[in-house]
C-alpha cells in the first residue's frame, strides 16, 4: 500500500489575534512548544508516512515561509508544497493535491490533516489513522472523530451509527449524521448521546475520492482534469468556495468515522492555548517578560517589552509590538468579531506584523511616517533580494552586522559593519549575503511614498513577479 499525507496549511487564525495575522497565521507560529504548529504536524505525520509522500497546500503568500519551516523537519517534503493563488476553502485544496497523487498512484491511501492542531497522544493518533486506512481500502471516506470531554460549542459534531466489520486497533462506525456547531444545551446532549467532535481529518483512497468528486462535484472534477500551468491561476480562481464537509462528506453514502481519544485540540482560541500550557502556582500561563502581581487564572503573553499586571483574574493579555489584546478568558471566542472591527479601522494591524518574513530573511519596521520609513533588514546566509528599483523613494543602508554585497546600477561592492551607502531613486540595486552568518542592516527610506508596492523587480531568485 502506498501511503500519502496532505497538510492543509491555509487560514488566518483570527481568533488568535494579535499574534496570528493574515501574512503570518497561527500555523506558522510556535504557540505550544519550540516548533511551529506546522512543524509539529509534519513531525507527527513522519512517524507514519515517508517525507517524499508528504504534500502541503498553502497560500502563495506563505509559500516560502512554509518551505523554510518544512526544510528544518522534512527537507524531502519541500518539493511537494503546493501554493494556491487564492483561497477557495478545503475541498478545492484537497482535490488539487489528490489529483496530483492519483495521476501517479490511484490506489494510494491518503490522509488529510490540518496544520494547526495539537495532539498529545501520538500512539492513539497513529492507531486511528491505521484503522481508517482499513476502511479506506474498501472505498469508504473516513473521518477521525474526537471523543469529547466537554460540551464544546466551537466544533461540529458527528453522530456515529452501527459499527463496521473491519478489524483494526480501533472500531469504525458508519456516520449517521453531521451536526453544525450547537449551543451549550445541545452540545451537552450530544456528549451524553455519544456524538463525536468533527476534527476535519480524513482518510481515503485516491481513486475513491476522485470518483466521489466526479459524482457529487462534477464541475470541480472537470476543471481539475483540465488544469495546466498556463491556465492554473484562472482555473483555480473559478473554483467555488466549498469545504470538504459541505461539498463531499455530507453527500456520499460510504462515509465512516473512527472514534479516538488522542488529547486533541484545534488551538482555535486563546483559552485553548491557556489550557495546553503548564500553569504556575497562581494558575497563570506566562510567556515572555511578564511580572504578575495578585493575578490568577490568566494567560499573559508578551512578544516585546515588559508586561506587568495587578489585581486581575481570568484574563487574557497578549502584547505585540504594535497591538495589545485584553480579554476575559471566558469570552475569547468573540475575538473574531473584534478583529473584524479592527480590520475596518486599521487593516494593516490584522494583516502584517512589524516583522515581515520573506524568502531571503525578514524586515522589521522600526518607525514610519508620511515621507520616511526605518527598517531593520536581516538577510539569511547565501540569500539575496531581487534586483529592483523604486520610483518614489531613495534608501540609505548602514551595515550593523555581517558583510553586505551590494549592486547599485552597474557597480558591485561590499560593505562591512558600520559602513554605509546611498541608493538613489530609479537606481537598479540588490542586497546579497554571500557570508555564512546573517547580515543585518538599517535601512532609511525617504521619498514621496514609502509603501511596499513601490518595487519594480527585474530579476528574482524566488520566482516572484518581475517587470
Amino acid at each position: 500500500m502506498k501511503r500519502y499525507a496532505i497538510i492543509l496549511c491555509g487560514g488566518s487564525g483570527t481568533r488568535l489575534w494579535p499574534l496570528s495575522r493574515t501574512l503570518r497565521p497561527k500555523q506558522l507560529l510556535a504557540l505550544n512548544g519550540e516548533q511551529t504548529l506546522l512543524q509539529q504536524t509534519a513531525s507527527r505525520l513522519l512517524a507514519h508516512v515517508a517525507a517524499t509522500n508528504l504534500f502541503t497546500v498553502t497560500h502563495e503568500d506563505h509559500k516560502f515561509e512554509v518551505k523554510g519551516q518544512l526544510a528544518e523537519v522534512a527537507p524531502e517534503a519541500v518539493e511537494n508544497v503546493l501554493a494556491e493563488p487564492c483561497s477557495r476553502n478545503t475541498l478545492p485544496a484537497i482535490a488539487w493535491a489528490v489529483n496530483k497523487i492519483n495521476q501517479q498512484e490511484p490506489n494510494a491511501i491518503i490522509g488529510v490533516f490540518a496544520s494547526d492542531h495539537a495532539i498529545d497522544n501520538q500512539q492513539a493518533f497513529v492507531d486511528a489513522w491505521t484503522t481508517a486506512e482499513i476502511a479506506a481500502k474498501n472505498d469508504y471516506l473516513v473521518l477521525l472523530g474526537i471523543k469529547p470531554h466537554e460540551p464544546a460549542t466551537g466544533y461540529g459534531y458527528i453522530k456515529p451509527s452501527q459499527q463496521l466489520s473491519y478489524s483494526g486497533p480501533l472500531p469504525v462506525h458508519q456516520v449517521a449524521q453531521f451536526v453544525e456547531k450547537p449551543n451549550v444545551e445541545k452540545a451537552a446532549q450530544f456528549v451524553h448521546d455519544g456524538y463525536l467532535w468533527n476534527s476535519g481529518m480524513f482518510v481515503f483512497k485516491a481513486s475513491t475520492f476522485m470518483g466521489m468528486l466526479q459524482q457529487y462535484q462534477p464541475e470541480i472534477a472537470k476543471q481539475i482534469s483540465k488544469m495546466t500551468a498556463e491556465n492554473f491561476a484562472e482555473t483555480y480562481a473559478s473554483f467555488p468556495n466549498l469545504s470538504m464537509d459541505y461539498g463531499l462528506a455530507e453527500k456520499v453514502e460510504k462515509i465512516a468515522v473512527v472514534p479516538v481519544d488522542m488529547a486533541w485540540s484545534d488551538l482555535g482560541s486563546w483559552d485553548s492555548i491557556y489550557q495546553r500550557h503548564q500553569k504556575d502556582a497562581d494558575n497563570n500561563v506566562m510567556h515572555g517578560e511578564v511580572f504578575a502581581q495578585d493575578t490568577t487564572n490568566s494567560l499573559l503573553w508578551s512578544q516585546t517589552s515588559l508586561l506587568a499586571t495587578a489585581g486581575l483574574d481570568n484574563i487574557v493579555v497578549i502584547q505585540t509590538a504594535d497591538a495589545t489584546l485584553v480579554c476575559d478568558r471566558s469570552r475569547t471566542e468573540e475575538i473574531k468579531t473584534l478583529v473584524a472591527r479592527v480590520n475596518a479601522f486599521k487593516p494593516e494591524l490584522t494583516e502584517i506584523h512589524q516583522t515581515v518574513y520573506r524568502p531571503w530573511g525578514s524586515y522589521t519596521v522600526l518607525e514610519e511616517s508620511v515621507n520616511f520609513k526605518i527598517k531593520r533588514i536581516v538577510v539569511n546566509p547565501g540569500a539575496k533580494l531581487s534586483m529592483q528599483m523604486h520610483k518614489l523613494r531613495a534608501e540609505h543602508w548602514v551595515v550593523v552586522s555581517g558583510v553586505a554585497t551590494i549592486t547599485n546600477n552597474e557597480i558591485e561592492f561590499t560593505l562591512n559593519e558600520n559602513q554605509s551607502t546611498y541608493i538613489s531613486k530609479t537606481h537598479r540595486h540588490r542586497l546579497e549575503n554571500k557570508g555564512t552568518e546573517p547580515l543585518a542592516i538599517i535601512e532609511v527610506q525617504c521619498g514621496d511614498y514609502v509603501g511596499e508596492d513601490d518595487i519594480v523587480r527585474f530579476d528574482d531568485t524566488y520566482g516572484r513577479a518581475t517587470a
